[in-house]
């Protein structure tokens, strides 16, 4: 999973140094580099196996004079699920945990700053189409007579969220659906300017 995540982060920048001599200069644009961390709230099913769970994503958006206050963005992530004590007791687990890797391709929406001046803050909306590699590890109790696995699938969702920006440091809280893998993510975000092109 390791060699995965490293894998997609030199994509992602590779094809941003790639296309960083292409934009137009007839028009302002901007890359921007951003990073978030934070807790992650299982739902559902999934909340009957799984303990609150921790992440960080990492992220590219753009946005050109033409299209804002939009922005386009590509995320990469990590995410860990502890298994659920009342799990164990009710079940041959002797230990259960989740790890996933989510993608996202979606589009960021900044609306008029609520408060400007020295503090500028911007309600923001996301929405975005989600991939995500998980990996679950299943080990049971010695007198269960099951064998331990790990099982690894690939799923297909989406994520909206909802949240208040400075632009440069944002809290978002996101609902991200995959099938049997719900959940609810609130990410502390701090963004900074790769490529400005005025």
């Amino acid at each position: 999973m390791k060699n995965f995540l490293l894998f997609s982060l030199i994509l992602i920048l590779i094809f941003s140094s790639a296309n960083a001599e292409k934009l137009p200069a007839s028009k302002a644009t901007g890359i921007f580099l951003g990073a978030g961390v934070g807790p992650r709230l299982p739902l559902g099913s999934f909340a009957t196996s799984t303990d609150l769970g921790y992440g960080f994503n990492l992220e590219l958006s753009y946005t050109d004079s033409d299209n804002l206050p939009f922005f386009i963005f590509a995320k990469i992530g990590f995410e860990q699920y502890p298994g659920s004590q009342s799990y164990y007791q009710t079940t041959d687990y002797s230990n259960y945990s989740t790890q996933a890797v989510p993608i996202n391709l979606g589009i960021r929406y900044y609306l008029s700053p609520l408060v400007s001046g020295a503090i500028l803050l911007m309600p923001v909306f996301e929405a975005a189409a989600s991939f995500s590699y998980i990996q679950n590890l299943h080990e049971f109790k010695v007198d269960s007579g099951r064998n331990n696995f790990t099982e690894e699938i690939s799923k297909f969702g989406g994520s909206a969220g909802i949240g208040i920006s400075m632009f440069l440091l944002e809290i978002i809280a996101n609902y991200n659906y995959f099938e049997s893998n719900q959940y609810i993510s609130i990410n502390l975000n701090v963004r900074l300017p790769l490529i400005i092109n005025l």
